[in-house]
């Protein structure tokens, strides 16, 4: 089980504008946190800083940022000036250059925008399971999707705007799985780059209906019991039967929104002996019964 490739399609993510923009010293732009949508730039030309909570990145030609669930942000030249606010919820039409700071000119840095949105109604437990900022240069793969990027992105042909979305999503998803590992931070993708952990979260995400234990997972990560525990909880941020509790819930709540199936074979394919079981576990973690959710999701 890829489960990686399951958390993106459960939160059912797509870009939906994607924007030049350039800018010529000074100039600094504002962006507000914003859970409903996921940003990320990439930078073609020339050079500007980001900051946000998890520092300053510098970002040179090639680099790629992307912030899943975006926290509030700065992009900026590296003059000072007083930010201009970007409201997140009135998305720039993607036909024309946007431009910041100094009008006329050659421009300092040229930037490719996307703004990703995440339609599940579980998109914020599962983009919590991602990193909060992912940099990433000098990957090799990524270098060659940059220059297709860079290569349509200058051109104005038919298609351009769909696929350019489409090659920022597998953007997205490159960069992603090349920030796996410590760099991460805590999250999925700090627990897959630990090939121990990996192999318990593969079998957490292929087979959620068998009733794991701890013990179970550890043999399955080749630890003890108390190992497994410590480095899964630092890892990913969870202790690992709470995050299997949360992976459970969203898959029943997949089911109950897309299939026409009754509450015993939902609570079966989920790891629960009984609808009731199920039912009891649904309503204490989603704070309604699965039956009226389900209702609600159809409605």
């Amino acid at each position: 089980m890829d489960a990686l490739s399951e958390v993106l399609r459960l939160a059912r993510f797509r870009a939906t504008v994607t924007l030049d923009a350039t800018a010529q010293e000074p100039w600094c732009v504002s962006i507000p946190a914003s859970e409903a949508l996921g940003r990320a730039h990439l930078v073609t030309e020339g050079e500007c800083l980001l900051r946000c909570a998890q520092g300053d990145v510098a970002l040179g030609p090639g680099d790629f940022v992307l912030l899943p669930a975006t926290p509030g942000f700065t992009m900026s030249g590296f003059e000072p000036v007083m930010p201009q606010r970007i409201d997140p919820k009135r998305l720039p039409s993607p036909a024309g250059d946007v431009r910041h700071g100094r009008r006329g000119g050659r421009p300092d840095v040229r930037l490719l925008g996307g703004y990703f949105v995440f339609e599940s109604p579980d998109a914020g437990l599962l983009v919590s399971l991602l990193p909060t900022l992912v940099h990433v240069r000098g990957v090799e793969r990524l270098s060659t999707l940059v220059r297709f990027v860079g290569e349509e992105s200058g051109e104005r042909r038919s298609g351009r705007d769909l696929i350019l979305s489409r090659l920022v999503e597998v953007l997205l998803i490159e960069a992603l799985r090349s920030t796996q590992g410590e760099q991460a931070g805590p999250g999925l993708l700090c627990g897959l780059g630990d090939a121990r952990l990996a192999a318990a979260i593969r079998q957490m995400h292929g087979n959620p209906a068998r009733s794991w234990t701890v013990a179970q997972l550890a043999k399955e990560a080749a630890l003890s019991r108390s190992a497994f525990f410590d480095r899964f909880t630092r890892a990913v941020g969870l202790p690992p039967i709470e995050y299997l509790l949360g992976w459970r819930m969203a898959l029943a709540k997949d089911l109950l929104r897309r299939e026409d199936l009754g509450l015993a074979v939902v609570a079966e394919r989920v790891g629960y002996s009984s609808a009731s079981t199920f039912s009891t576990a649904f309503s204490r973690y989603v704070g309604q019964p699965p039956g009226r959710y389900a209702r609600a999701e159809v409605a």
